[in-house]
């Protein structure tokens, strides 16, 4: 926590941030019903989606990253600036190996400031062989309700429209209320999260993320998670920077990089 009163919260399952609060508000959405077992994927905050992202590969949903123990010590949480990181660790293991055989260490950097919050997903090829994956941060954002929120900064970008299966062009600001599932090459600009017509959120995605998914449940496929509230989908929105239409390749000992930084607006008077 920081004087001012922002905190972060991070599980050790996944590295996934689970809580981030600014001004006393939850910044984050986490689903009531999200599984808390230390093995089923938990649904909400910025679960880390790593070797493979959805089911675009023989892996479980979405990489084995998110349901394993990643590992961090007292000493990796310090003072930065005016904020505090804490950083998280995961190398390959035996079982790993069994579905993905790959020598990889996989960090993810959290940096709490005032009012931002980044995060950094950093991979590392560590053995002789060149490795391929695909990767994601898939934010939840809290919002108080969906039909009454927009996101701007994707106008122009032809997107793979993954509902209907189409690749239309994105004219004027992002609305919502029906199931909602999109992939758009990552915006130059920051995008921003608006609400009630009030400035909520910057985003902004390292070029490393070449892809942008936006995903709403809306209310028919809301209503069939288990570990969601039937009207779980008005409170959330997906916003994610993601490496997925073109596998990142590492060469042997290879390094790669990316960050997703929010920001919190102040409202206009």
């Amino acid at each position: 926590m920081l004087p001012g009163g922002d905190s972060a919260l991070v599980a050790l399952q996944g590295a996934q941030v689970l809580s981030w609060v600014k001004g006393g508000q939850e910044q984050l959405f986490l689903s009531p019903h999200a599984a808390h077992d230390g093995h089923t994927p938990i649904r909400g905050g910025i679960p880390v989606c790593f070797p493979q992202f959805n089911q675009r590969g023989p892996l479980v949903k979405h990489g084995f990253a998110r349901t394993l123990a990643w590992q961090a010590s007292a000493d990796e949480a310090c003072v930065d600036g005016d904020g505090l990181r804490l950083t998280l660790r995961l190398q390959d293991n035996a079982a790993t190996r069994a579905v993905w055989p790959h020598a990889f260490a996989a960090e993810l950097g959290v940096w709490l400031q005032p009012a931002a919050l980044t995060v950094a997903l950093t991979v590392h090829n560590t053995g002789d062989a060149p490795l391929a994956f695909t990767a994601a941060l898939h934010t939840y954002l809290r919002v108080d309700e969906v039909t009454e929120t927009t996101l701007s900064g994707l106008e122009g970008l032809v997107y793979w429209d993954a509902v209907a299966d189409t690749h239309p062009r994105q004219q004027g600001a992002l609305a919502f209320g029906g199931e909602l599932d999109r992939v758009y090459p990552r915006p130059a600009q920051a995008m921003e999260l608006h609400a009630g017509g009030q400035p909520r959120l910057r985003i902004l995605q390292d070029p490393a993320w070449a892809d942008t998914v936006v995903w709403n449940p809306g209310p028919v496929l809301c209503a069939r998670l288990a570990d969601m509230r039937a009207d779980g989908y008005r409170h959330m929105l997906c916003v994610e920077a993601a490496a997925i239409d073109a596998p990142v390749v590492l060469a042997a000992q290879g390094r790669w990089q990316a960050a997703q930084r929010l920001a919190h607006l102040p409202r206009m008077e």
